[in-house]
């Protein structure tokens, strides 16, 4: 799922009366988006998984890249049946593979 296809979900949520655009979405809008468990939730942010920003009301902001990659955690707990840490550090890896791919490309355009 794209950023842009995010966004476009945000928009059509019940209850969001957002005066524009928001690259932050909140903890109830992430566990909508993302169909994942709030104790899950708890757990992945206190493991530092998500680091979510806080608001003057201490209630938590999630980035648009952190609905992503719960949105993708929670396919490989429920397609693979994997629990909720070994789908994280599935992700982390999907993550890194990613970026050295990225890497490897920009090298090969370089030589």
């Amino acid at each position: 799922m794209t950023t842009k296809k995010l966004q476009e979900m945000m928009m059509r949520l019940p209850g969001l009366n957002l005066p524009e655009r928001s690259e932050y979405v909140a903890w109830a809008q992430l566990v909508q988006l993302t169909s994942i468990e709030p104790a899950d939730m708890s757990e992945l942010v206190d493991l530092g998984w998500i680091s979510p920003k806080r608001t003057g009301a201490e209630e938590y902001l999630f980035r648009l890249k952190d609905v992503y990659r719960i949105h993708k955690l929670m396919r490989l707990v429920h397609d693979l049946e994997v629990s909720v840490y070994g789908g994280s550090i599935i992700v982390d890896l999907m993550e890194k593979i990613e970026e050295l791919e990225t890497e490897v490309e920009e090298l090969r355009r370089l030589v």
